[in-house]
């Protein structure tokens, strides 16, 4: 999921690159189940919830913090039922797992003109389906998500000055951890931008436009996560639970001997 640099619009490609349907969805069933492996919860905040049917093609741009981003977006598309997913990626990384290609990736030469060319005429092709969704990490490299200005690729700008019609949707991404052994995985919609609604700005206005968006969503995101309020989102998984190993193996004789019910989380939060 990466954004690569501006150039000149391509000319349009035919039609979407090939993907598999049912390997993708195949793909999300297995991503949800490693994600309850490896996190307490996905949780999604109540108050950053995305709009239950955005007008048009739909671009996602997600902050980039962690390899899970890939897992945890593949499963939030869930969220958009019956529209087809795709996300640009570095060529040489797709060249050596070239599955995802089957799951809707399309391979771009990063940092280069001919690698902008490629992911504005695909990703042309891709919007203009209205089913169609875009999934983009416009950072374009691993960056904390303490780091401020987000200073986004200015591919992202030039996407939405090309895309006539559609909606951009900010999505925030953190990992923090809270009171179990295995962290959560927290997610944050933010503001929707309506792109026919400022058909006027230019690539370098939009870019800022787009930092701004999901600035304030990475910002509100990280409030939610310093509160650590469960009630503060909807969980998605609920994963695992509690330290584990002869801590846990006590804690559970010890409920058995009091006539309790053994609840394996560390904290509060119930099961």
């Amino acid at each position: 999921m990466g954004v690569a640099a501006p150039v000149t619009p391509a000319r349009p490609a035919a039609a979407p690159p090939a993907r598999s349907a049912w390997l993708f969805r195949w793909f999300r069933r297995y991503a949800r189940r490693d994600l309850a492996r490896h996190f307490h919860a996905v949780r999604l905040a109540r108050a950053g919830r995305p709009p239950a049917d955005p007008p048009g093609p739909l671009i996602v741009v997600l902050s980039h913090a962690s390899l899970w981003d890939l897992m945890v977006g593949l499963y939030l598309t869930e969220l958009f039922p019956g529209r087809a997913v795709y996300t640009p990626m570095d060529a040489a990384a797709l060249a050596k797992y070239r599955f995802l290609g089957r799951l809707g990736a399309f391979g771009i030469e990063m940092g280069t003109l001919r690698g902008a060319a490629q992911f504005l005429q695909t990703s042309r092709a891709i919007l203009g389906d209205e089913a169609n969704t875009l999934w983009v990490t416009a950072q374009g490299r691993f960056t904390d998500v303490r780091q401020r200005p987000l200073r986004l690729r200015p591919g992202v700008g030039h996407l939405a000055a090309d895309t006539p019609r559609g909606t951009m949707l900010p999505l925030a991404l953190e990992y923090p951890s809270w009171t179990e052994r295995t962290p959560e995985a927290l997610a944050r919609f933010g503001e929707p931008l309506d792109l026919a609604a400022h058909r006027g700005r230019t690539p370098r206005e939009w870019t800022a436009a787009v930092e701004q968006a999901l600035t304030a969503a990475m910002d509100a995101l990280a409030a939610d996560a310093i509160h650590q309020d469960p009630a503060a989102f909807e969980t998605l998984i609920s994963g695992r639970a509690g330290i584990g190993g002869v801590y846990d193996l006590w804690r559970r004789l010890t409920a058995r001997l009091r006539g309790r019910c053994f609840r394996p989380e560390h904290g509060e939060e119930a099961p």
